[in-house]
């Protein structure tokens, strides 16, 4: 019997709904909103929300668009989403909320981020130096060396910037590369359950 179906957690621009997906395994009423079903920027929240998780597209604000001149930045269009998402978050008086996206210029406008990480940190092996804004019990990093969770291939091949098992285009290396960490997911849901 589970207990936890009457706690709302909003997965916001959730894609595949890994980071809430340890909460869904647990009972929880997870809503992810998501392209194409649902865009957050006309999405009203319900009363009651307990938690919010929210992973707004970093395109314009990711670290590798800085050798790319060709691709002119649009940060009016980028911050659509992130605004959306704090909208939702401010109105839905969770208990706690989390605002995620890779170590990159988001922090102009957010301020700081509360909290970094990188997934093997958390026992996945590959690297994506992500940054956390909100107001939520920090996760506890399982391990603090690389060389603890991957091997030395797996470390050259993340210096290249792809995670060890990237395979495909384009297009699906970086969907996947989207996805968060279910290390890191299960980490987050078990310092706020």
């Amino acid at each position: 019997m589970l207990f936890n179906e009457d706690k709302i957690i909003l997965d916001l621009c959730g894609g595949t709904g890994a980071w809430s997906k340890p909460y869904a395994d647990a009972g929880y009423d997870v809503r992810v909103i998501t392209l194409p079903e649902q865009e957050v920027t006309d999405y009203i929240p319900p009363k009651n929300v307990y938690g919010v998780l929210a992973a707004p597209p970093c395109t314009e604000f990711s670290l590798a668009l800085n050798g790319c001149p060709e691709r002119p930045r649009d940060f009016i269009a980028g911050m659509v989403p992130v605004n959306a998402c704090i909208r939702i978050i401010h109105s839905a008086g969770s208990v706690f909320w989390a605002l995620e996206n890779p170590v990159g210029l988001l922090s102009r406008w957010l301020g700081a981020p509360c909290y970094k990480f990188d997934p093997w940190m958390f026992g996945d092996p590959y690297t994506k130096k992500t940054a956390l804004w909100g107001n939520f019990k920090k996760p506890v990093k399982k391990f603090n060396k690389k060389t603890a969770v991957m091997t030395e291939d797996q470390i050259l091949r993340c210096k290249e910037n792809r995670k060890p098992q990237d395979s495909g285009t384009g297009e699906e290396k970086s969907i996947k590369r989207s996805i968060t960490s279910p290390k890191f997911a299960r980490a987050f849901f078990e310092a706020n359950p």
